[in-house]
Formats: structure tokens, sequence, C-alpha cells
């Protein structure tokens, strides 16, 4: 009997297999260094096809990953050989303006979500990249440039509804299954699928003042001092961030600059318009730009900003840390590094805290904010595989040179394989982190849910770790 006759009663979606016309774009990731050629892609349209993938799998033993918008950073949407349980065509969306919350399914992107969200003024911190998908940010990262004035995505968090490993379905919130929704709230996808996720919203926009003003790498070190003082100072409406990176070879680009080395302030008011350009000020006027195009735009255009320089199907390698604060000696040896970057692909975000990260209520979510001013993304990327040891080592080197400054610590979302469990439970603390092990015995002791930065059951804990 075929894969389609035994799930057929029980699924509605649609079945993916290798000799299907649509195979290969369907198991296509956003992270070119993987190109796993799972058995099955199951595409979700209800909860009930969820279950019915998750049984065929367990059944079957077959491994299982779990497919949002297949951001992955390090290709957990996919598998060899396995099930991959694509929720991608659960996009529904309801919204109670009244009371700002809305219920979204886990298929939708940031894009999505904040289209449906501006129809009325409202928003949740999301992904900095529209076509990342809602549901792996909100379980495992969270961060966005609302943080400063709304905290990570999952403190937005209010119920979600999930397919637990036993095939159960349950919804999570403050007053039901508690635990699992802490849980939920910054481990990632260790405890089951989530279909449908609850988010309380805040006023933003439509509009916004924000945009984009680009240097010369040569200003790098004094515009990163200028705008870290800026920064201890500026209200929790101003968001945004600092990139070193290339200048792209697009049309908004001046001509002398493309290509070139350069430094980037990404700015965004989050309040009244009128009042973001006198928020600013300090930043627009400062130095002799290459380009400087900050005015009101709607939120969604500025959510959209970087999309350009994150193209599907590159190749990326990330570290990602937390700087407990950012004195002149770490702007230097960031920036040098930066000059020294192997692709001209690679971009190195640093992003201020404080605001509404400083005032989070750290208990109430697994996610582990360490007490930190900053948090720096390097993201090596490129597109010609023949480098590519050279990208990574690369990037191992400036997180060790970046070592004397920073936490050792990040969200679940960022770490890498490689670097082991051993950060992984660091990131948590161990509190967290036991708590977390004893969540996971509740909710997936057989740890079918393991395609991730892997929580594991209590009997498979290194306690030597």
């Amino acid at each position: 009997m075929s894969t389609r006759e035994t799930l057929a009663p029980a699924f509605a979606g649609e079945l993916i297999k290798p000799d299907d016309s649509g195979y290969d774009a369907a198991r296509k990731l956003y992270n070119g260094m993987f190109d796993p050629r799972p058995a099955i892609i199951a595409r979700c349209r209800r909860r009930e096809d969820v279950q019915a993938a998750l049984a065929h799998a367990r059944e079957h033993r077959l491994t299982v990953a779990v497919r949002g918008g297949g951001h992955s950073t390090h290709g957990y949407s996919s598998c060899d050989g396995g099930v991959v349980i694509d929720v991608g065509p659960m996009k529904e969306v309801a919204i109670d303006v009244e009371q700002r919350t809305g219920r979204f399914g886990a298929g939708l992107t940031w894009g999505e979500l904040d289209a449906a969200t501006q129809a009325h003024g409202l928003a949740v911190t999301g992904g900095r990249v529209s076509h990342t998908g809602i549901a792996g940010l909100t379980l495992g990262s969270g961060s966005g440039w609302l943080e400063r004035k709304y905290g990570t995505t999952c403190e937005s968090l209010i119920a979600a509804e999930v397919v637990t490993a036993g095939g159960r379905i349950v919804r999570a919130a403050v007053d039901e299954n508690s635990e699992l929704f802490w849980g939920l709230r910054g481990a990632g996808g260790n405890f089951g699928v989530v279909t449908q996720f609850e988010f309380r919203l805040h006023p933003v926009g439509p509009i916004v003042y924000a945009g984009m003003i680009l240097h010369p790498r040569s200003a790098a070190k004094e515009l990163t001092r200028v705008y870290r003082d800026f920064m201890e100072h500026a209200p929790d409406e101003v968001g945004g961030g600092l990139a070193l990176l290339t200048a792209p070879p697009e049309d908004f680009v001046p001509e002398r600059a493309r290509g070139k080395t350069a430094c980037a302030l990404i700015v965004m008011y989050i309040g009244d318009p009128d009042q973001g350009e006198h928020a600013l000020k300090p930043l627009l006027e400062w130095g002799e730009p290459w380009l400087s195009m900050v005015a009101p735009m709607p939120y969604t255009a500025m959510q959209k900003l970087t999309d350009g320089g994150h193209p599907w199907g590159i190749s990326e390698y990330s570290k990602i840390d937390y700087l407990v604060d950012l004195p002149d000696a770490a702007i230097d040896a960031m920036v040098d590094m930066a000059d020294e970057a192997t692709s001209p692909f690679t971009k190195i975000y640093l992003c201020p805290l404080g605001g509404a990260t400083s005032r989070t209520d750290r208990e109430a979510m697994a996610l582990a904010l360490p007490d930190a001013g900053w948090m720096y993304f390097c993201l090596a990327e490129w597109w010609d595989a023949t480098g590519q040891e050279e990208h990574i080592a690369w990037a191992r080197t400036f997180m060790e040179t970046t070592r004397p400054w920073s936490t050792h610590q990040a969200p679940a979302n960022f770490i890498e394989p490689d670097e082991g469990p051993t950060r992984l439970r660091r990131s948590y603390g161990e509190d967290k982190f036991t708590r977390l092990v004893s969540l996971k015995d509740d909710y997936d002791p057989d740890n079918v849910f393991a395609l991730n930065q892997n929580i594991p059951p209590s009997r498979d804990v290194d306690h030597g770790k």
C-alpha cells in the first residue's frame, strides 16, 4: 500500500514525494548549505493533517522535520529520508481589533502577518527579513526591530495550539498547560508542532519614520561610537541597528559606493512620524554619508528593508552573541574583523537592546535574556561552495575575537550544531535547562522532535556537561 493510500483517509493536505514534479521546489531551504532529500513532504492544511503525518512517521520509524518558513539556519526544516511536516499552507488570520489580539496560522511569513496587522495599525515584534516564517522565530528567538519598544516576539505570545509528539492537540497559555506555554516561549520546536499562534498586538504605524543611512567603511569606528552613545539615552521608540556590509549594486545606491565596504545605520522611530526626525537628528546630521534615505514610510516597507541582502538559497553560517556593553576596544575589534571578511555577501549586525528588553520578566519564559546592552549577528554568507571552509573559519574567528565582551549566550535558533550542547545549556542556564528537560520528558520522551537545538529527555542528558 502506498504512502498516499495509508495517509489519505486522515490527510487533506498535499503529499509530495521524490518522483513528483514539485518535489525540488518544495524541499528547497533558505540556507543553500543544506540540500536534504526527504522521503515525504506533507504540506498540512489543518491540525488533523499534522496529526496524520506525525502518526505515519512514528509508525514507520521515520525522522521528523518540521517546516514553517524554511529559514532554519542549520537546515533543521528538512531531513534526508524522513517526513517533513510542512505547515506552510496554514495561513489563517483572525484579528480582534478592539482587544488588540490576533490568531495566526503557523505557515505565515512575517511579511504576511505584518500586512494583515498593519491594516489595523497593529504589529508584533517580528523578523528582520519578511520572508522568515513566524513559527521558528517566535519559538526560538524573537528578536526584531520593535524589541526595544515591545520586547521579544515570545513576550507577546498569549496562547498556542500544539500537536504533541503523541498526537494530542492541546492549547497552551498562562492558565492552560502553563508549563508547556512557558517552554514554547524560547525553547524552539522541542515539545510539539505549533499550528496556531495567538499574539497580543501593539499600535505601530502604519507609517513610521525610518530608513537607512549608508557611510563608507572608513567611518565605521567613529560612527559606531556615536551610535553607541546615542542609543544609551534614546527613548524606547527608537529601534534599528548598525550593519557592517558591502554596499549592494542596487539602483538606489550611488554608483561610487556600489561594491565598496560600508557601514549602515538602520533606523526607525516607533511613534508619531512627525517626531521621528527630531528624535533621530544626531544620526541624520552626522558625517558625510554616501546615502541617506530616511523618511516617513509604511512599517511594512521598513520590515522589508533588508530583504534584498538575504536572498533565498544563499549559503549562511552564523555566530550570534550578546555583548554586556560596547567599549571602544570591542568596536575596534569588530570593525577590524569585518574588514577581513572573506565574502562580499557577509554582514555583521549590531543591535541595541535596553528599553523593553531590560524590563522583561525573564522567569515568565524559557528564552534567556542576559543583562546585556547589545546583540550581534555575524552572518557569513556566500554563493560559491568552494570557499565554504574559509568563510566558516572567519566567522568562528570573529566570535573568538569578541569573547572578552560577550556573555557566551545566544537565543536557541542561533546556536550552531558544531557548538555542541554545552552552549545551549549555558545559554538557558542550569535552572531553566533542568526545567526544560523535565518538560521534554512530559511531552516528547522519545525525542521525536530532535531536529532542532535539542533539549534532550532526561535519559539522554549528559550530566558531565
